[in-house]
């Protein structure tokens, strides 16, 4: 995984696609006061990272995460600053350094994925009881929290109770991280309806700022969440959205998930593209 040579930036860490960078003057990431965060246009899929990238995909993460931010000015985020170096311009931001909790700040809004195998099993979703008579893909009574615990990376995230997490971060940590999340899934949800679209689940992560809960990261992207299309839901078409799906479905068809994955056709790529490419614009074509 190579990396950019960008002036008054120190690289210090890569994820799976975000890159970050400190300035030449902090001694390392404990010490700095802010991180540049690039975003890449690498693809990963069940926890293996693929070749070859998707082109524009780390620019489309970057640009609906300013616009999420932008529609929600009352919850307060960790951006600081969009001046980056020329080499990441437009798929890069300056962030506050937080201390982040280890929780992944999932809401479902309908059931669907893993969510719909275990109500099958148990009637359940992650440990939340849910009425008899779902069908795949329906909108849940009210959407619900799902908290998992984030695994050191290169390990599988895991889904905890509401009790598990109260346990991590303690009680008050734990209801501001619930409250807020479902607050923030409730504006992304009428906001994307409003363009015809179904946000259909998401996850988000936050930090600490003396005190203060900042919502940090990506936010309401294709990386992070599950769009579908209203019309085509409304019509019992329901597994078609707009993320790397065509990428996992692809996989799942080629591969056992067992030594290197495959590299992903040039169709497929460009599939996944358009298709990152076509939730920004109809997103933000109307923006409110």
């Amino acid at each position: 995984m190579s990396t950019l040579h960008l002036p008054g930036w120190t690289h210090v860490y890569s994820g799976k696609v975000r890159d970050l960078y400190i300035p030449v003057s902090d001694e390392n990431l404990d010490s700095a006061s802010q991180v540049l965060m690039v975003a890449s246009d690498r693809v990963s899929a069940f926890d293996h990272l693929l070749e070859p990238p998707i082109p524009g995909k780390g620019a489309v993460l970057t640009a609906l995460t300013l616009w999420w931010f932008r529609q929600m000015p009352q919850v307060p985020n960790h951006l600081l600053s969009t001046d980056v170096p020329d080499a990441v311009a437009g798929r890069a931001i300056v962030a506050k350094k937080l201390k982040m909790y280890p929780i992944e700040c999932v809401v479902r809004g309908y059931i669907t994925g893993s969510g719909w195998k275990e109500y099958l099993a148990t009637g359940t979703v992650c440990g939340v009881p849910l009425p008899e008579g779902l069908e795949r893909g329906d909108r849940l009574p009210e959407p619900i929290f799902t908290p998992a615990f984030k695994a050191p990376q290169g390990e599988h995230d895991r889904n905890i109770s509401f009790q598990e997490m109260t346990e991590i971060v303690g009680e008050t940590a734990a209801e501001r991280l619930r409250d807020t999340s479902l607050e923030v899934y409730r504006i992304g949800a009428q906001i994307a309806l409003d363009r015809g679209l179904i946000l259909a689940d998401t996850k988000f992560e936050f930090g600490d700022d003396l005190g203060r809960l900042v919502l940090a990261d990506e936010v309401l992207t294709p990386d992070s969440s599950r769009y579908w299309d209203h019309a085509e839901w409304l019509a019992g078409e329901r597994e078609k959205s707009f993320d790397k799906q065509i990428v996992r479905d692809w996989l799942t068809a080629h591969w056992d998930q067992s030594g290197t994955p495959p590299e992903l056709p040039a169709e497929i790529v460009e599939k996944t593209a358009a298709k990152y490419h076509e939730l920004e614009e109809r997103l933000t074509r109307s923006d409110g």
